[in-house]
């Protein structure tokens, strides 16, 4: 059975940080193109990060570019994202998601809260 399991969310204060980790269990995650995703309530799922399954190629939504950054440790079969100066507009829902051809699988989500 395939799970991705997104944790590390949680509440900060503006200007904080987080990990969010993505560890993945039923597959093999190394053959996988890997994207962090973000949805506020009410709002389309917006791209916040991807990474190529080597690792090689990485991208960034407009407003994660210089704060974020995505990696992954295929030994450990996790991808992270490290969030870095954190605003009120990026608390959301984070997912990831792993896509090879036709196949996509998603987390289960975890909650991010900025805020004074």
């Amino acid at each position: 059975q395939v799970q991705l399991v997104n944790s590390g969310g949680g509440s900060v204060q503006p200007g904080g940080s987080l990990r969010l980790s993505c560890a993945a269990s039923g597959l093999t995650l190394y053959r996988y193109h890997i994207g962090w995703f973000r949805q506020v309530s009410g709002k389309a799922r917006e791209l916040v990060a991807i990474i190529s399954a080597n690792g090689g190629y990485t991208n960034y939504g407009d407003s994660m570019k210089d704060r974020f950054t995505i990696s992954r440790d295929n030994a450990k079969n996790t991808v992270s994202l490290e969030m870095r100066n954190l605003t009120p507009e990026d608390t959301a829902v984070y997912y990831c998601k792993a896509h090879l051809r036709a196949d996509d699988f998603w987390g289960q989500g975890t909650q991010v809260t900025v805020s004074s």
